[in-house]
Parts: structure tokens; sequence; C-alpha cells
């Protein structure tokens, strides 16, 4: 999962951008990158780290131009470190920069069809390169000196027809403009908005409504799925659908634990579908443990908080904060490798004894991916005197890879794959687990304003909208992405690779 933002403005765009990727640092964590653009020159600075260890006072005095890109990443594919930090950059044609939120799932064929077809280098294992060098070698086949926004439309077309998968982009082409797209799917989220000046109408696109809110902006809407939305250095939008096929299926497990809560995707307000979900969850333990003995609900920060305390208003039960959070720990789940995960768990979380000492305690978690941090918490509450300790969670039990942009991508590694519930019961030491149903989670997003009737939900339900996800494809990555495959990847030894495997 990663973040992205673009701004065209009358003034010079590098501390809004830099705002923009501090209120997106939950989206990524591992690295991040501005490019901006002035007279005709392209200025870049990115490296591994959060937003505010990356961009020193001498990084975003170089940052000048009144349009721009930046990008916050954490890793969902190859090694970790600067060399795949974004936004990547190609100088032909024009110099075009690229920023991407999301995964290609034929990546490996283009790679091919680059380098054997199009001549093509590519330096990285990323697929933000690869999906950057079809959209430069489309523009190169026009053979124009002078582009129009018709021309960069056709390209994005054809990138349409050629990746396949999930992708939000924001791209700058040097001297021309900011240009915003999404896969037909509008599986990862981007919108766009505006904020009126004196010098005139300012122009941004982002992963989320909250990095608009922040810096004035308002926002005008989401990006449909295969649309494109470009938008010329003197700040004329102009947009179009570029795909042949579009339906709308935005990945159900941003509302889960991904975005901000005070976010606006797809017109559905974060924190209303979670709000919603503690409702539903409430229901179902009415429902199959209507004689419970639930002393206190104590939620799992931050994301489940919302969730956790409508479910406590339905029920009628205590809601009690239990952990205190340490905020310069990163969020576990978005951690490149187990080791990480189980070592900042105790470093992130601190229980309040009190208020689980004799008491029969139910903990709200968003989601249980892998598990380990639900272990090691019920553990903790253990610890701390509760006489029993259920788990509630928000989402249903995540069993199968998720391929579109999220770094859960290998089934061995996670807690529910193959396994009851009961099963995942005893493997973290809970009482009792209950897990939301797909339907009713489903129904607490889509009740929104919005008109997205359908969601990718293929963590929970093994059904992948992009309809190319083979056996063999699922089992490429597991031994891709494993937690063994990464720490090989990240170590001294394979620290730098310029080799292309190609």
């Amino acid at each position: 999962m990663c973040g992205l933002a673009g701004i065209v403005s009358s003034q010079d765009v590098n501390h809004e951008l830099y705002e923009a990727l501090t209120v997106l640092q939950h989206r990524g964590q591992d690295a991040a990158g501005i490019v901006t653009c002035h007279a005709g020159r392209m200025h870049l600075r990115k490296q591994s780290g959060l937003v505010r260890d990356v961009f020193h006072s001498r990084h975003m005095s170089q940052l000048r131009g009144n349009m721009g890109i930046g990008h916050v990443r954490y890793p969902t594919a190859g090694c970790d470190g600067t060399a795949e930090a974004q936004p990547f950059y190609v100088n032909s044609p024009f110099g075009i920069t690229l920023a991407h939120n999301g995964n290609l799932t034929n990546s490996e064929t283009l790679k091919h069809d680059l380098f054997v077809d199009d001549q093509r280098h590519l330096n990285t294992d990323s697929d933000s390169e690869v999906l950057l060098n079809v959209f430069a070698h489309e523009l190169q086949r026009l053979g124009k000196l002078r582009l129009d926004v018709d021309d960069v439309f056709r390209a994005v077309s054809v990138v349409h027809k050629r990746c396949r998968g999930a992708y939000a982009v924001v791209v700058m082409i040097t001297g021309f403009g900011i240009l915003g797209f999404r896969d037909p799917h509008g599986i990862r989220p981007i919108a766009f908005g505006q904020r009126k000046t004196e010098q005139g109408t300012d122009f941004m696109i982002a992963s989320e409504s909250v990095a608009m809110d922040v810096l004035g902006f308002d926002l005008i809407r989401d990006i449909q799925p295969g649309e494109a939305v470009f938008i010329e250095k003197k700040g004329v939008l102009h947009s179009q659908q570029c795909a042949d096929k579009a339906d709308y299926h935005p990945c159900i497990f941003e509302y889960v634990y991904f975005a901000r809560p005070d976010s606006i995707i797809d017109d559905v307000s974060v924190y209303k579908a979670r709000l919603r979900m503690g409702e539903k969850l409430a229901d179902k333990i009415r429902r199959v443990r209507a004689d419970h003995d639930i002393d206190v609900v104590i939620p799992i920060p931050d994301t489940s908080r919302t969730a956790a305390l409508q479910l406590a208003n339905v029920l009628g039960l205590k809601y009690r904060e239990g952990f205190i959070k340490n905020r310069y720990i990163g969020r576990t789940f978005i951690m490149a490798r187990q080791q990480n995960r189980k070592r900042s768990v105790r470093q992130k979380l601190n229980a309040i004894d009190l208020e689980f000492k004799g008491k029969n305690v139910l903990l709200v978690d968003d989601s249980i991916v892998r598990g380990t941090t639900s272990k090691q918490i019920i553990q903790m509450a253990r610890e701390s005197g509760a006489r029993r300790v259920y788990l509630a969670s928000a989402s249903p039990p995540v069993r199968y890879p998720n391929v579109y942009g999220i770094d859960m991508p290998v089934a061995s590694e996670l807690i529910a794959h193959n396994r009851s519930e009961d099963e995942i019961q005893d493997e973290i030491g809970a009482d009792w687990v209950i897990y939301q149903d797909l339907d009713d989670l489903i129904d607490t997003v889509r009740r929104g304003k919005s008109g997205v009737q359908d969601f990718d939900t293929s963590c929970f339900s093994n059904e992948y909208v992009t309809g190319d996800v083979s056996p063999e494809y699922l089992n490429f990555l597991e031994n891709r992405r494993n937690d063994k495959a990464k720490s090989f990847a990240n170590s001294d030894d394979n620290a730098i690779d310029l080799h292309n495997s190609l």
C-alpha cells in the first residue's frame, strides 16, 4: 500500500507536497519521495525512511516549481531501500516521473515485452517502473516533439490494454502537466480537488481526501475506474474515460484498515463505515452468544477504535482504553518481515492493568492477518489480570492472498488460511474469537451514498476481480514474497542489485 499526491499551483508546491505526504504517512513508512518541475527541469529527492526524516531544509529549498508529485511507500514486492523509492523517472520522451499505488499482476510478462519488443531497460524489480515504461513507450511511439492532451489520454488507453491488476497513478510530464489515472476496476483509491486563490485555481490529486482537506482543497470527486484526469501546468483541467470496459470494485480493506477515518473514499465516509462495522459485529454477538459474560470492550489501537466504541454502545457495555500506544513505532501490519513485527508489538503497546484485572474482556481489532499481534496482545491482557479474553474482528477471516498492492500475499503466513475459527482461537490463545460476516462487511460500506455495489474482497472470498489470478501466479508470489525470501533480498549481500533478470 502506498500514498500518492500531485499538485499544480500558482506557487511552489514543495512544502504542500511535504504536508500531504505527512498526512498520508499511514499508507507507507518504508520510503518517501517528491519531484517538482521548474523552468523545464525536474528536482527530485527520495530516500528510505519517514517523510520527516527524508526531507530536510536543504532538500526542500532545492525542490522548486509550481507542479510536482509525491509518494510514500511500503514494500509489496522486491527489496526495501532507496532503489525502489518513488517517484520513478525516465528521460525519454519529454522527462516523465511516476508514482504508483497498487500491484500489476502481469508484471513479469510486461518486463519481458519491454525488454524484447520495446527495448527499454528496467533497473529495479518494481512493477511501478514497469508501468512507467509502458506509459513512456506509448508516448514515444507518437514521435511528436510537442504533446497535446489527447496524446496523453491515448497513452493511458494503451496502458489499460497492456497492464493488469491494481493501479492508482500520478504522473508528471516535464513542462506539460500532471496526470492521474486509475485501473478499470477502481481497486485502489485516488481522487482530485481544487482550491480557489487570487491567482486562479490550484488542483490536487491524492490517494485520500484528507490530504486535500489539510491543504484547503475542496474534493471534486474520485477518479472513476478507467478514467484519467490531466492538469496542464497553467491550471487547466481535462478528464476522459480511457478504458474500453470499466467496472467499480474498490478494495474493501481500505475501509477496514488502511484509510484514515476522516477520509471519504468513493463517496463513502470511512468513519461511518467503521461505525456500521461495530453495529453489525454487535448484532452478531447478540445472535450467536446472547448470554455472553463480557464486562468491558477494549479496542486494539488505533484503527479499531471507531468500531469498538459503537459495538460497546449497541451492546450496552463499558468501553475502556486498555492499551496505550507508542506513536513512534510503525504499523506492525506493514512491516516488511515477521521478526520486526514480533519485536515491535510490546514496544508499541502497553497495557493498563486496572482495566483488565478480574474482568472478562472483549478485545476488538479491525482484522486478524498473521495473528502475530493478536497472540501477543491476548497474552498481555492475561498478564494484566484478565479472567477471560475474547477477540472480535471487524472483518471476516483473512484466508487468501491479496495481490492488488496489500502486503499479505503469502497464504501460508495468514493465520486463517486452512484453519477453522476454533483452530484460530486455539492458535492465538483466546477464549473466544468472533469474526464479522462478509455480507455484513459489504453492507457496512455499501450503505454509504456511493453508487458502488461490488468490492474487491479477494483476501476474504478468494474471488479476484481481474480474472487473471491463477494458482501458478499465487505460487509464484508464495516463493517470492514470504518472509524468508524478503530476509534474503534485504541481506547485506543482496542490498544492491543493478542486474536486470531478463
